[in-house]
């Protein structure tokens, strides 16, 4: 497949843009890329068009994480209304080189819920991105702003998160228990305060769930591509 075609863009979806080699991705068994997760994302956010739910792109959470100055975060964070939101999923990628687009080896998924005030890291590979994940944490919590609150909300490793059972699916993991914890946050909303979508992630997020995700996305910018 030559360059200019790989490149080609197959479609416009909010402010995605997705190319003919997103495609070859999603065909095969290999590692997705920041666009399709923030595909992904863009489609769960028209789902649960919510004012109180954040999915934040892949690209503005790898921002936040390797942002160098304090003073120019704050003006950056300002425009996504942190403090107004009860739920806030950011996809979690371990590439050190902020000079490398896309980058990185390992997704995870680390999502705050206000109710607990608490940020709970999930990942399909033990702990492999604990670190990235806590230093996006350490770098976003101060902006969080709960008001009813004077602690500091904590960060959690779940130890119970769902594993990949291969060495290229854990982005759609990520897919898959973000759609999940929506779907949980909808439905749950008048549970008590402390209740988390723990449960839920377990006995949904299992390898047969998760390997459809790749077909289901696939098909959904297939349907998105015959409708422009």
């Amino acid at each position: 497949m030559s360059k200019s075609y790989a490149d080609e863009k197959i479609l416009s979806y909010n402010d995605v843009v997705l190319r003919r080699s997103d495609l070859d991705i999603l065909s095969g068994p290999y590692f997705l890329n920041d666009r399709i997760i923030e595909f992904y994302f863009s489609y769960l956010s028209s789902c649960h068009p919510s004012q109180d739910i954040l999915l934040v792109p892949p690209s503005i959470a790898f921002w936040i994480m390797k942002c160098p100055v304090i003073e120019a975060l704050k003006d950056f964070l300002e425009p996504l209304h942190l403090t107004d939101k009860t739920l806030i999923i950011f996809p979690i990628n371990d590439n050190d080189d902020v000079s490398q687009a896309e980058g990185g080896s390992h997704w995870s998924l680390l999502a705050y819920y206000r109710n607990a005030n608490l940020f709970v890291h999930h990942d399909s590979t033990s702990s492999m991105n604990k670190e990235p994940a806590e230093q996006l944490y350490k770098a976003v919590v101060g902006y969080i702003g709960l008001s009813n609150s004077a602690s500091e909300a904590k960060f959690l490793e779940c130890p119970d998160s769902p594993k990949q059972v291969n060495g290229y699916d854990c982005g759609l993991y990520v897919t898959a228990i973000a759609r999940v914890i929506c779907c949980w946050h909808v439905n749950n909303e008048n549970t008590e305060r402390n209740s988390l979508w723990f449960s839920s992630v377990k006995e949904q997020v299992t390898p047969p769930f998760v390997a459809g995700m790749r077909s289901e996305i696939l098909a959904l910018i297939k349907d998105k591509m015959a409708r422009q």
